[in-house]
């Protein structure tokens, strides 16, 4: 009977945070398997050590720039620059084949390269939503009419926003006049019954 390996998984009590810049995690564990996982994905010669190298170099630097807050970030970040070199490594291959004699695959390469185009946008879209960029600002009027014709306003804010607007702004905004008195009209409104007027 053979005996069955052990794995042992450990995850440091103190993490460093070194290179938090590439992975969002406090750990390096997470932050240096994800760096690996993308410079993997990337549509590079996996053999050619040195196109490997400069590829991974560049794409930590790219990713140092996106400055990943958190992991979820730095997933989308990892899956953005991949999807990112797919298209435009599609792209080239794309106009590599001349259009007169492969039209085919001239096609295919292209439908591929927007496909990955839209994942990008796609992701790109879904970075800024977690990060705040993408939610709506709700403002809802309570608006309290009592007897004395005294009108009441309440605002409501709900939602993350980047600009300063506070509640107390929205409030300051609104009009604090009394609504006009309306009374009875004293013209007189003629009704014919609903015959025509020759």
């Amino acid at each position: 009977m053979a005996k069955k390996s052990e794995v042992m998984i450990g995850i440091e009590r103190t993490p460093k945070s070194e290179w938090k810049a590439l992975g969002g995690a406090d750990h390096d564990q997470w932050n240096d398997r994800l760096l690996n996982l993308v410079t993997r994905a990337l549509p590079v010669d996996q053999h050619n050590a040195d196109a490997v190298s400069r590829a991974g170099a560049a794409v930590a630097a790219g990713t140092v720039d996106m400055n990943p807050a958190d992991p979820i970030e730095g997933i989308l970040i990892g899956q953005l620059v991949v999807a990112n070199e797919a298209a435009l490594s599609m792209y080239k291959r794309a106009w590599a084949c001349s259009p007169d004699h492969y039209f085919e695959a001239h096609t295919k390469y292209l439908q591929l390269a927007d496909k990955a185009s839209r994942t990008v946008a796609m992701l790109t879209e879904r970075l800024d939503q977690h990060r705040g960029r993408g939610q709506q600002q709700i403002v809802v009027k309570h608006v309290t009419v009592n007897a004395d014709q005294a009108m009441v306003a309440d605002n409501i804010v709900t939602g993350k926003t980047n600009d300063a607007v506070s509640a107390a702004k929205l409030l300051a905004a609104t009009v604090d006049q009394p609504m006009p008195n309306i009374g009875p009209t004293k013209e007189a409104v003629p009704v014919d019954g609903g015959r025509k007027s020759e």
